[in-house]
């Protein structure tokens, strides 16, 4: 350690004033003699000896904090946070790295979803084709062909015997999930089908498309029994509430449609946005509260305010949270810099999760209306993304035509 003049000094000093404070007489000459210093000098730096040890303690023990600290944040950036014993699943996020790369698909990943009940994802593409993946092991199961131009969208039923996809070769298919066979091919749309999704009994299929109309069909007897009109231009998305009895759909005329699904009749208009709104999604009851949480003048505000509620994310950036009943706009999440491309509530309720052309997946706080977590996930635009209801597990689509499974803790 190489010390100053003015520090060894100083250093001299305050050990000659400890020997001579504390009796050490004899010694105390002998180390001012060998250390050229005089003891009166030190008469008045009083217990500078003690102090300065004491200081050491301290800092020692700041040190020893700091490196405690530091361990924490390395183990944060290596393992992505607390350990899954630490947390109950309710909180559980997606953490990098990915536990898989998917990799099979030719062209950009439009759509990905969990099976119900098997431990397999299905993936959509542009390259026509729907890839069945093992998220367990990251092996490819199969590839379903049928649909001649790019897959936009695809779905279970509750039960997981049955896929739906829609494509923009104007056309609907139902999949036997049991022997991986088309059993229904749907026509009626005139343009592009942007979103399939089943009705929470499974046994109606609701479609989209560019053409402006939003159709239901039977699965028994693949017939269009309803053709729903309202919307001035491409709709994006359409979403069927849990209970079965109203359906939302986005569209490019930068609006929210809301459908009573018994009569077909629109309900309400939700308008906010700026430009186009990619992806809506049903918030679920266990969401409810946290929802109601920011919204401001409590109590009896609150009180009237029972959902259900709606999430939507647009081409604007923003993330809008919306109380259907009055087509109200409760908050907007905003951090997002490009397209937001995919919308899903936690199952616990308590986080909503996103995914953007600014290739990142991202975790939100809907209590605080905060972003807490931010994945940088694809290295192209994220187009998709699912959360499995009961395991840990999260998988995104990406126009860099992979498909990541992450690990939740």
């Amino acid at each position: 350690m190489v010390l100053s003049e003015k520090q060894k000094y100083e250093l001299n000093q305050a050990i000659a004033d400890y020997l001579i404070t504390n009796g050490y007489t004899v010694a105390c000459k002998e180390f001012c003699r060998e250390a050229n210093i005089s003891i009166n000098e030190n008469a008045e730096k009083k217990d500078q000896l003690e102090k300065k040890w004491t200081s050491v303690i301290r800092l020692q023990k700041k040190v020893m904090d700091l490196e405690l600290k530091l361990q924490d944040a390395l183990q944060e950036v290596t393992t992505g946070g607390p350990t899954r014993e630490k947390r109950s699943p309710g909180e559980w996020i997606p953490r990098p790295p990915e536990k898989f790369e998917l990799k099979g698909h030719r062209d950009t990943v439009t759509h990905v979803v969990f099976h119900p009940t098997f431990d397999i994802i299905a993936s959509a593409s542009e390259d026509a084709t729907i890839k069945i993946w093992d998220y367990d092991s990251g092996e490819h199961e199969r590839t379903l062909k049928g649909h001649t131009a790019p897959v936009q969208d695809i779905a279970f039923d509750h039960t997981g015997k049955w896929l739906v996809s829609c494509s923009a070769d104007m056309s609907v298919r139902l999949w036997d999930f049991q022997t991986y066979q088309c059993v229904k091919t749907m026509h009626g749309h005139d343009h592009n089908v942007s979103s399939v999704t089943f009705t929470p009994s499974g046994d109606h299929i609701i479609s989209c498309s560019r053409d402006k109309t939003i159709k239901i069909w039977e699965v028994s007897t693949a017939f269009c029994i309803k053709t729903l009109i309202g919307h001035r231009e491409w709709v994006r998305m359409v979403r069927v509430y849990q209970d079965g009895t109203l359906i939302a759909s986005s569209s490019v005329d930068h609006t929210i449609r809301i459908w009573s699904l018994p009569s077909g009749e629109c309900k309400s208009e939700l308008r906010g946005h700026d430009n186009v709104i990619e992806c809506i999604a049903w918030a679920p009851d266990s969401a409810g509260p946290h929802i109601l949480e920011p919204v401001p003048n409590g109590g009896i505000e609150t009180q009237k305010r029972s959902g259900p509620y709606l999430v939507s994310g647009a081409r604007d950036k923003t993330i809008r949270m919306w109380e259907v009943t009055s087509g109200l706009c409760l908050f907007i999440l905003t951090g997002h810099d490009n397209w937001v491309r995919g919308l899903l509530f936690h199952p616990g309720g308590k986080y909503l999760l996103s995914c953007s052309d600014d290739k990142t997946l991202r975790v939100w706080d809907i209590k605080h209306k905060r972003n807490i977590k931010t994945i940088d996930a694809h290295t192209h635009f994220c187009t998709s993304l699912d959360m499995h209801r009961n395991k840990p597990y999260v998988i995104t689509g990406s126009v860099d035509t992979s498909v990541k499974v992450w690990e939740c803790r």
